[in-house]
């Protein structure tokens, strides 16, 4: 076991735990529990936007397929800012200003509560689970990797410390546990970058010069990961188109106290955000001259130990420690924005709303809302458990999928098509969903050579699946309440007026 480095995650879990026991306190009402009381400043909910976003995938996984892949590991990078424009231009302010706490309400306002809020929860859930299993997949390995502790013990750990997080602090302690995590990540992602440039006189040209010495010129060129153009084109969809529709970053807009403020934190989320991408080419160029690709494989094959290898390899075992500790303390900030989303979908959307027709009391929201926050940490530390051995790529590239697929289509049509309704909505959802699924299910991320449908990401096909569901459920029904009540959320979704 790494000494220190157990030190600096045992620090990191006090912090965040005080955080918790802070949040307590003034965690009261529904609104404290889902939106954090609406009292995030703008900046604050930008830091937590990129502390929810940079997950482990970002940190661990760009770096290594960087290193492994060169050109085509920077795609992710690129992708997954760009998609923030998609965000900040389209989402972030018509959502603040329609909803209370989840998707699903902007979609009600205009639709029949019941079976679009039950299609949405739906939605939300399977997106949740996909992206947590991912995680905590993956934080096992590393867990075990760096610390020596059991897989097993590794996911119960992390389990019971985002239920905690969750069920006690609420979306108040999600965030300052994100704005901790994304500080940590921003520093120790700077220092990095600072080590390895430092190492070719502050030159990209005389690192790149390196890296075409070693490696090859085709190593800065596409094609080495995915060789086949339409792969690329479907991964670009997936991630621009995703983002949006991912339910635990939507529904950090609710925690600011208005429209602006919720642009304020986008226009923040993307400078971070921007500047972490940037540097993860440092960190997986840098790995793949200053660690090997030999090295980075033996250690991992997918090469997610690329950016703790590199920190050995610069700083010793001090800031391999440091490094390993910022990677568990993203983690934990990305799962317990993931399970209060996911809880938020349950005891919001589908308990208070479908259950119980709106008539849950304040105190017994609050119950539901912290059962099932208990709830989907336990089904998610048992999924990650029967998951142990499994490729967690595809399940990233499903949670995009289907974000990308069943979400953001109803979104952007509820917002801007006046003739759209709640088959259109139900429709979209579940075409979306089931398409997506079905075909990340038949793609080689699952059955390797004998794929059926040859792509690894399936939102080339799966996004219009959706769009397509959405269009067709619409003109194949008539529902004038929802064509009727279009004018109000109009001027309420630019305007804010009536949202709470």
């Amino acid at each position: 076991m790494n000494t220190t480095a157990f030190v600096l995650f045992c620090i990191i879990v006090a912090i965040t735990l005080y955080v918790t026991y802070w949040a307590a306190k003034r965690t009261r009402t529904t609104t404290d529990f889902y939106a954090a009381g609406r009292s995030i400043r703008g900046w604050q909910n930008g830091i937590a936007i990129a502390g929810d976003y940079m997950s482990a995938a970002s940190f661990l996984g760009i770096a290594g397929l960087i290193a492994l892949f060169g050109y085509d590991g920077f795609l992710y990078s690129v992708g997954w800012l760009v998609a923030y424009l998609v965000v900040l231009l389209i989402v972030a302010e018509p959502l603040r200003n329609s909803g209370r706490y989840t998707i699903a309400d902007m979609l009600a306002y205009r639709m029949k509560a019941k079976p679009v809020r039950s299609a949405a929860a739906l939605s939300t859930l399977a997106i949740s689970t996909f992206y947590m299993i991912a995680q905590l997949v993956g934080a096992g390995g590393i867990i075990k990797l760096l610390l020596g502790i059991d897989y097993e013990w590794s996911i119960i750990i992390i389990g019971v410390l985002m239920i905690l997080y969750v069920a006690f602090g609420g979306m108040l302690a999600t965030t300052w546990v994100q704005i901790v995590k994304a500080v940590l990540l921003m520093t120790g992602t700077i220092l990095l970058s600072i080590l390895v440039l430092a190492n070719y006189n502050f030159s990209l040209v005389n690192m790149f010069n390196e890296v075409s010495a070693k490696y090859g010129q085709e190593f800065l060129e596409p094609g080495l990961q995915y060789d086949n153009p339409l792969d690329n084109i479907s991964l670009g969809i997936a991630l621009l188109a995703g983002t949006a529709g991912l339910p635990h970053i939507l529904i950090r807009f609710y925690t600011v106290p208005s429209a602006r403020e919720a642009r304020i934190s986008v226009v923040w989320a993307m400078f971070i955000i921007g500047a972490f991408y940037i540097m993860t080419t440092f960190l997986g160029f840098g790995a793949a001259l200053l660690v090997g690709q030999e090295n980075i494989t033996a250690a991992d094959k997918a090469g997610n130990m690329a950016a703790p290898l590199l920190a050995e390899a610069l700083g010793g075992n001090l800031f391999l420690a440091f490094i390993s500790a910022v990677a568990f303390a993203t983690i934990l900030a990305v799962v317990a924005g993931l399970v209060i989303s996911a809880a938020g979908a349950f005891a919001h959307d589908f308990y208070s709303n479908v259950l119980r027709g709106g008539k849950a009391t304040e105190a017994e929201q609050m119950r539901v809302a912290k059962i099932a926050s208990v709830g989907v940490g336990v089904v998610s530390i048992i999924l990650a458990l029967v998951a142990k051995d499994m490729n967690v790529a595809f399940l990233v590239a499903l949670a995009f999928a289907v974000a990308s697929s069943a979400n953001l289509p109803v979104i952007l049509f509820t917002l801007f098509w006046k003739r759209f309704n709640t088959s259109g909505a139900v429709w979209g959802i579940l075409s979306g969903l089931i398409g997506s699924v079905v075909l990340v299910l038949i793609s080689p991320n699952f059955m390797g050579d004998d794929a059926i449908f040859p792509l690894n990401n399936p939102a080339i096909l799966s996004v219009p699946i959706g769009f397509l569901g959405a269009c067709l459920g619409t003109l194949l029904s008539k529902e004038p309440e929802s064509e009727q009540k279009f004018p109000e959320l109009y001027v309420r979704s630019n305007t804010g007026i009536g949202a709470e």
